[in-house]
């Protein structure tokens, strides 16, 4: 009964940590040998792959050479939450010793640590908090008696350090600012 308990204990431990694997779920575009990714946190990260390349001294005898190559490079796809290049194959050995062939593919937490996030000052919430906060002549504190909350939160949604939800957002947007919010998706 024990060891039932532990085997338990242990898959539960995996599965929480598996949730903080970083995993790409959108491949949002690629220009030359660069590539922007949606990560599984929300972040866009930059792919610099000119620069991961020469980082890794890739040369003829490496798989990634065939890499090097920008029509080939493009053949990109996501699959299982990375990025894999059905057009080059790897070989290995199954169970059974028998040779399969796999497409080439990089670890979505090796790619999380190769990539840089990408900062769009124009889609932060609290860039543009902050910035109508300024167009109304509001301080931090103004605004926050106006919405419900602190100054100490209207400081943090501004310099990006805290998510805001929804509600919360609403309140700044509608009681603080005296404003009317409407969300667009396109």
């Amino acid at each position: 009964m024990p060891t039932i308990k532990i085997i338990d204990s242990i898959k539960s431990a995996i599965m929480r940590q598996n949730l903080k694997i970083p995993r790409i779920i959108k491949l949002e575009k690629i220009d030359g040998f660069k590539m922007q990714c949606m990560f599984n946190n929300g972040e866009s990260r930059l792919l610099d792959f000119e620069k991961i390349f020469n980082f890794w001294n890739v040369s003829s005898e490496d798989i990634e050479y065939k890499l090097l190559d920008l029509k080939e490079f493009k053949k990109v796809k996501l699959r299982n939450f990375t990025l894999s290049w059905p057009n080059i194959k790897i070989e290995l050995q199954n169970e059974k010793n028998q040779i399969e062939k796999h497409p080439y593919e990089i670890g979505p937490d090796v790619l999380f640590q190769l990539s840089e996030p990408i900062k769009s000052d124009e889609t932060r919430l609290g860039n543009m908090i902050k910035s109508a906060r300024l167009k109304a002549g509001l301080t931090q504190e103004q605004l926050a008696m106006r919405s419900g909350t602190t100054r100490f939160y209207i400081s943090r949604i501004e310099n990006n350090k805290t998510d805001v939800e929804m509600s919360t957002f609403r309140k700044i947007i509608e009681a603080g600012l005296g404003k009317q919010l409407k969300l667009i998706i396109e």
